[in-house]
């Protein structure tokens, strides 16, 4: 009986790893939407977002399961516990890019972001790709040192975020006030892709050691 249950509890964990997979696909797609104006790719994140919250369903399903059939304690309950939070941190992200695609889809045929701001948030964009990816690996592994050096990628998304906001507010920018308010939602957007990546990692850690991690 135990057995099948760390079984079931490693299947969460499959889960939310393969969500994550489905996050990353969908940050990297809305990315491209809106640096190449490809309003197709922009339809299909949006479009593919009930793939992502049907699995929260699914997920939070099996883990209230557990918890009332199963009644776990210790660690078995921090993973339970854990996943559940986690899951609700991945739709986010999934929602996210989908707000980042419904802006590409706005403002085409048209790039929504001008040139003067477009390296910011290319990397931005980056950063938050990289941090994702690094998300679904270390739910894949439970690595706690791993999760640990995501927060230096935190850091940079942070920077990148106070230069947009300088790029926004300098004498240089002569884009105007529509694109102002585009950029400055999708900094915002990708910073909290980052935020949430970062979330899922400490709770990686607080399933492993148990401890809570201070930018949890």
């Amino acid at each position: 009986m135990r057995a099948a249950f760390h079984d079931d509890l490693d299947a969460i964990f499959t889960d939310l790893t393969n969500v994550c997979e489905l996050v990353s696909v969908a940050v990297r797609d809305a990315t491209i939407a809106l640096l190449e104006a490809r309003n197709d790719l922009a339809e299909q994140v949006i479009d593919k977002d009930v793939e992502i919250d049907d699995a929260r369903e699914r997920i939070e399903e099996n883990a209230l399961e557990l918890l009332g059939l199963q009644s776990p304690v210790a660690g078995d309950l921090r993973v339970v516990v854990a996943a559940l939070r986690m899951i609700s941190d991945l739709e986010r992200m999934g929602d996210l890019s989908v707000h980042i695609a419904k802006i590409a889809r706005l403002r085409t045929p048209n790039k929504a972001v001008p040139e003067i701001a477009e390296p910011t948030i290319q990397r931005m964009a980056e950063v938050a790709e990289q941090m994702v990816g690094r998300t679904c690996q270390i739910l894949r592994d439970r690595d706690v040192s791993a999760a640990q050096d995501l927060v230096a990628d935190d850091d940079e998304m942070d920077q990148l975020r106070r230069k947009s906001f300088a790029e926004l507010l300098g004498q240089e920018w002569t884009a105007g006030v529509e694109p102002a308010v585009d950029v400055a939602l999708l900094g915002r957007y990708y910073e909290r892709i980052a935020d949430h990546a970062v979330t899922v990692a400490n709770r990686v850690v607080f399933v492993v050691t148990g401890e809570t991690p201070a930018d949890s």
